[in-house]
């Protein structure tokens, strides 16, 4: 199984984000980050902006819905570009029916779990998703620290998703960087968010390179 890294826009210059967009060509998507200022205390970009960047982006949008209602506003991000949407457990009331809807218009659907929401609640959905994002910081925020506590649950979902023998990524997110990331490959989670460590290099595609090259290294599907 590849490595992916997710570069996070949420550490782009806002009044230039076509052209930081462009800064990670050289990855395997662009993490956009889309907050309600309800579900999390912070407010970003909606649907007009989120297409706009789809027309633009040079690898394919991955959108992680930090957004109360996840049921009525996630087909529509499919409808404005993603090719990957993600909706939090915490705020959908019928995850299955939604992955089923975002996967029938033709995207990946992810489930996202916050630190202290456990796993096994999701276990026998797998085969409804084909990703899980285990946040490894409170969502709402970049530049937040690695949670530590969070990698034994990244490696019992890596253990549920081998025992049910279907293809589903583990994504982490927040804290992700060179000094964290071989810990949460080890741990097995496969595609990587990096925010501040990717648009606070110098050399931006040469970090997306290390990023990539440390958890191929260290990873175990």
């Amino acid at each position: 199984m590849a490595t992916l890294i997710s570069p996070s826009i949420l550490s782009a210059d806002f009044a230039n984000l076509e052209r930081d967009l462009g800064a990670i060509s050289t990855a395997d998507y662009a993490h956009v980050d889309v907050m309600d200022n309800h579900f999390v205390p912070n407010l970003t970009l909606g649907l007009p902006v989120f297409e706009r960047l789809a027309q633009v982006s040079p690898v394919p949008l991955d959108a992680h819905l930090m957004i109360d209602d996840a049921d009525r506003w996630a087909p529509q991000y499919v409808e404005a570009g993603a090719a990957s949407v993600t909706f939090h457990a915490e705020a959908t009331a019928a995850p299955v029916r939604l992955a089923r809807e975002i996967r029938r218009m033709g995207a990946r659907a992810g489930i996202a779990l916050r630190p202290a929401t456990p796993v096994e609640p999701y276990v026998d959905l797998l085969a409804e998703l084909d990703m899980v994002l285990v946040m490894t910081v409170e969502p709402g925020f970049g530049g937040q620290s690695f949670i530590e506590g969070t990698l034994p649950k990244i490696r019992r979902t890596r253990e549920a998703v081998r025992a049910s023998g279907h293809d589903v990524w583990i994504q982490v997110d927040g804290g992700v960087a060179r000094s964290t990331i071989a810990r949460a490959a080890e741990a097995g989670a496969n595609v990587f968010v990096a925010g501040s460590a990717v648009y606070g290099a110098q050399d931006v595609a040469g970090e997306i390179a290390a990023l990539r090259a440390a958890a191929q290294d260290a990873f175990r599907g």
